[in-house]
């Protein structure tokens, strides 16, 4: 690096570039670029599109909102916080983040650093997106620029452990860029800084952070399945088991979300790619990918056993969201259960107020309605909002048949409803 002030760009200003930029913002020149026309006009009015961050988070910062890539040219660190989601086939989708390689590497001059917060498999910052960068740049990786990795770790809808509150992982491709990216990201968070030995190591953190909890959900889930079978209520299992002091505390339900139902397969194309078979990895996720189709099985033998027609059934479904309290919806497992559900002729609604109704159905054709009426013959609390925890057995009655079914997939009121027909996972 010159002696030049820093001029920090951030790639990207969803979940994770947005509370990056403006903390950045607290100490540094910033730039907060992203492709969205509409998206920068709300952040220049100081609004968050995804309603995570507050207006007054915005305040008095050093920070352009911009989609113009000649602004770019005026910064010499680059930080990369693009979605990486999956294909149809789950394999690695790096279009977003070839695109934003693309566009350092327009701007990016000699001196320049960037540093990647995309969650990716071990070796994609190095093989993929640097070498995207030299080629649009001309410019030769480790003489000319240099490159780190700082995984990300935003938990949409947390505001306990918000970036300012957590450990943040820096690796880079030297010590100089370590150091440099470690006192950069030091200033955003009172937590410190873990370095490791270099920027693999930092890609096969992230990953595995949530390959363990999705496979400690599919283990809860395959339990779900067993006790199914044997009459036994899967709550009151782990509730027993939780008495012992090293039982890990998880719970089955639907694992989707932009992490733990995609991050698996980022590490499990690579290790097939370098001939491994990731047995246990995928299994893991199979088990989580078959669930809503498991619960939909579910309400289909209770409304035939109940003799209810197919064809002219009411299903509400509350929560669309991939986790409660949030309007997050990205690869959200409400979604699966829902096209299963009309795979059958079933007359599906969907009750989220925390969804944008145009974004959802914008993403996946499917409305969603603002208001309950009428009875029900099952009624899906998919997602446990607190406002939908706030329901009685008396709220269900009402808008519940009297041969319907309440299906309470994380079991929120499984010592509440003594009345109705009731399943949970």
């Amino acid at each position: 690096m010159t002696n030049s002030p820093l001029k920090i760009a951030t790639i990207g200003l969803g979940y994770i570039g947005l509370p990056l930029a403006l903390e950045l913002a607290k100490h540094y020149l910033v730039i907060g670029f992203d492709i969205s026309h509409h998206k920068i006009d709300s952040l220049k009015a100081c609004v968050d599109p995804n309603g995570e961050v507050d207006p007054e988070a915005f305040g008095d910062k050093k920070i352009n909102f911009t989609n113009n890539i000649e602004d770019l040219r005026e910064a010499n660190i680059y930080i990369v916080a693009v979605p990486t989601p999956i294909d149809t086939h789950k394999q690695p989708d790096l279009n977003p983040l070839l695109s934003a390689c693309q566009t350092v590497g327009q701007v990016i001059t000699k001196a320049d650093v960037v540093c990647f917060e995309s969650t990716v498999y071990p070796g994609c910052t190095e093989e993929v997106c640097v070498p995207e960068i030299v080629k649009v740049s001309g410019l030769n990786y480790l003489t000319d620029f240099k490159a780190g990795y700082s995984p990300e770790r935003i938990n949409p809808g947390d505001k306990v452990h918000t970036l300012d509150k957590i450990v943040k992982v820096v690796g880079a491709c030297d010590a100089e860029t370590l150091e440099l990216l470690a006192s950069i990201y030091g200033k955003v968070t009172s937590a410190g800084i873990h370095k490791t030995p270099n920027i693999k190591v930092a890609e096969a953190a992230k990953i595995i952070e949530n390959t363990q909890r999705d496979l400690n959900i599919s283990l809860m889930n395959e339990f779900s399945l067993i006790f199914k079978k044997m009459g036994i209520n899967t709550y009151d299992v782990l509730e027993a088991a939780g008495t012992k002091w090293n039982f890990l505390n998880f719970n089955p339900g639907l694992a989707g979300g932009h992490c733990i139902g995609v991050d698996s397969y980022y590490l499990t194309f690579k290790a097939l790619a370098m001939g491994h078979d990731p047995k246990v990895i995928l299994c893991g996720r199979a088990v989580n990918d078959q669930m809503p189709y498991s619960i939909a099985r579910e309400i289909i033998q209770h409304l035939t056993g109940k003799d209810i027609p197919l064809k002219t059934a009411r299903i509400l479904i509350l929560g669309a969201t991939f986790k409660e309290n949030v309007n997050d919806f990205r690869n959200s497992k409400v979604v699966d259960l829902v096209t299963e559900l009309k795979s059958y002729y079933l007359n599906i609604e969907i009750h989220d107020p925390l969804v944008n109704k145009e974004a959802f159905h914008h993403e996946y054709n499917l409305a969603l309605t603002d208001q309950l009426e009428g009875t029900y013959d099952v009624v899906v609390l998919a997602v446990q909002h607190d406002i939908f925890k706030k329901y009685d057995e008396k709220f269900f009655m009402k808008c519940i048949n009297s041969n319907g079914l309440l299906y309470d997939i994380r079991g929120t009121f499984r010592d509440k409803v003594k009345h109705l027909a009731y399943l949970s996972l």
